[in-house]
Order: structure tokens, then sequence, then C-alpha cells
């Protein structure tokens, strides 16, 4: 099946407000759970994270928030180009009283702003569909991180042409209304793993290990020197 772009920036009140509701539904949760295991396992933590985290393309900041619950000596900037997603994200982060130890400011991820080897992890969940220039940000993210971090990405993974129809009614069985057109429309801007592979040799991250989760999401590892 053809990729179909998604825009790059979700900023919108209404696609806010959705996406920021359905995170606290139990599906979504549970699924923002899996992502920081798998964040933790792979990249050979184990439960245990310390340092700068960058969190590109944050959204409402489900994911930093919840990295910071389970890992008491982590700080985490979140990045988002969305000022509205933004907004919510610290709104979310004010309530939870955790302000301390995570901001969130909007940006972008072809020009992050920080120095080279800032950060000692950069992650980033159900955002490389949106980017038009994945391997410039793949570079950025590589450069921010510190020679000896890591960099975690995981998102959707486009199923083929006959599979579509299947797949979107099963994963897609949780989401309703703007949510259900949000999942479908990300699907289809989703890429394969051999496009994921594609993109990868050409960036700074060559040598990144692609892996596999479930049948619906797929993403890669990199840990520089160490």
């Amino acid at each position: 099946m053809d990729r179909r772009p998604e825009p790059e920036v979700m900023d919108s009140e209404d696609d806010v407000s959705a996406y920021a509701s359905a995170a606290a539904q139990e599906h979504l949760d549970a699924l923002d759970n899996t992502f920081v295991d798998q964040m933790l396992s792979l990249t050979a933590h184990k439960g245990a994270l310390a340092g700068m985290l960058l969190d590109v393309g944050c959204g409402p900041g489900n994911i930093a928030l919840k990295i910071v619950r389970r890992c008491p000596g982590t700080l985490i900037v979140g990045l988002d180009r969305s000022a509205n997603m933004v907004k919510a994200a610290r709104q979310a982060a004010e309530a939870a009283g955790l302000e301390d130890r995570v901001h969130f400011q909007i940006g972008n991820a072809d020009q992050i702003p920080f120095a080279d080897g800032t950060f000692d992890m950069v992650i980033s969940n159900s955002v490389l569909h949106h980017l038009s220039d994945p391997a410039r940000v793949f570079n950025e993210m590589c450069r921010v991180a510190k020679p000896e971090g890591a960099v975690f990405v995981r998102d959707l993974r486009r199923p083929s042409r006959l599979a579509y129809p299947w797949h979107v009614r099963w994963y897609g069985r949780h989401y309703s209304g703007i949510m259900r057109r949000l999942f479908e429309d990300s699907v289809r801007a989703a890429y394969t793993p051999e496009e994921l592979a594609s993109l990868l040799s050409r960036s700074g991250m060559s040598s990144a290990r692609i892996f596999l989760h479930q049948r619906s999401h797929m993403g890669f590892v990199y840990r520089g020197q160490p």
C-alpha cells in the first residue's frame, strides 16, 4: 500500500483534545506503558534510568510523565512543534506535581535547539510518520545525544493493501470519532520496516537495530560508544 503522508504538526484544538483525552483511556495508556517498558529493556537500563532525556514530539506529555514517575533520577525535556500540545503537556505536569522534573517547550525536530551531546537519551513515540525528512531528524537526534548515549524511536508500521482493512479494524477497535480518523490516517502515513532501514542508512545512525512490536509497531534503538 502506498504511503499517504500526514501533516507534520497536530495543532488544532480538536485534535489535541481528542489525543489528550484518549491518552487517559485504558488502551492508549497501556500502549504508552509498553513504550516505556520496551525503551528501558532495549537500552539496557532494566527499569532504572538517570540523567537528561529528550522526548522529541512529546505531544501532551504522557510518555515523559510516565518516565519521570518510574525513574526518579531522570530529568526530561519535551519538544513539540504544536503550541497546543505543549500547553496541554505543561498543564498535565503541573497537575501531577512534576513540573520541577519535566520541561515542555515548542521546538522543531529538524533543528533541535540544544547543543551537541546534551542528552543521555533521546526518544520519540509515534512521530516518525509525521516527518517530511526523517533522515535529517535522525541526525539531529544523534547530534544532541551524548557520544555514549542512546536513541530510541517507536512508531506505527504500515500494513499491506490487503491487510489494511483488517489492521485498522482490529488495532483501531478501541478508538472512535476523531481518534479513529487520526489512527487510520496515521497507519496510512506510517513506514514499513524496509523503508525505515533505508531512512536509517542515509543518516548517522545506520548501525541502529530495527525492532518489531507485535504487528502494529516498529522502531529502532541506537547506542553510542561505551
